[in-house]
């Protein structure tokens, strides 16, 4: 005798929009590059301090050049990615996101894991190294979608003004 389990199945598109569409919208696109220019800012201000950090320990003087290649830009990418994911996993909003009323979820409309925030955040890179065009792709999107969107299966939801 064989017994049949249920395997879980993944979320197909279908799912996504009887799942999402009749509780949120999508977050459009201007919507999420407001919140990147916000946390742009934090980011940028994050920056400064780790690289004032670094000179510090130096000595106060100019890093060299291997120090910059090889430990500045490092950590300083690891920092956004840490940034991005905590905020994402806890809350599902950065503060830039939070000030936009947009939120990260996954297809089921929960907050998204750890892994799949460093997946999220990793291909959103290349997103962005297509000169943006992983972005832009949502305005075709009928999903409205972006490539890290589809990658990592989450999506970014605007959340509604309470009354």
């Amino acid at each position: 005798m064989t017994s049949k389990t249920k395997q879980p199945q993944k979320k197909s598109k279908d799912d996504l929009k009887a799942l999402l569409k009749p509780k949120v919208e999508i977050a459009g696109l201007w919507l999420r590059l407001a919140a990147m220019l916000y946390d742009g800012f934090l980011l940028t201000a994050m920056w400064f301090l780790i690289a004032g950090a670094m000179v510090i320990i130096h000595g106060g003087e100019e890093l060299p050049l291997w120090a910059s290649q090889y430990l500045l830009l490092p950590t300083l990418i690891t920092a956004t990615l840490i940034f991005n994911v905590w905020f994402w996993v806890h809350g599902g909003q950065s503060l830039g996101m939070r000030a936009w009323r947009i939120k990260v979820v996954d297809l089921s409309g929960k907050p998204i894991t750890t892994p799949s925030g460093i997946k999220r955040w990793s291909f959103s890179v290349i997103s962005l190294a297509a000169l943006g065009f992983g972005y832009f792709w949502m305005l075709f999107d009928k999903e409205k979608r972006t490539w890290h969107d589809h990658w990592s299966d989450t999506c970014v939801v605007h959340i509604p003004k309470k009354k």
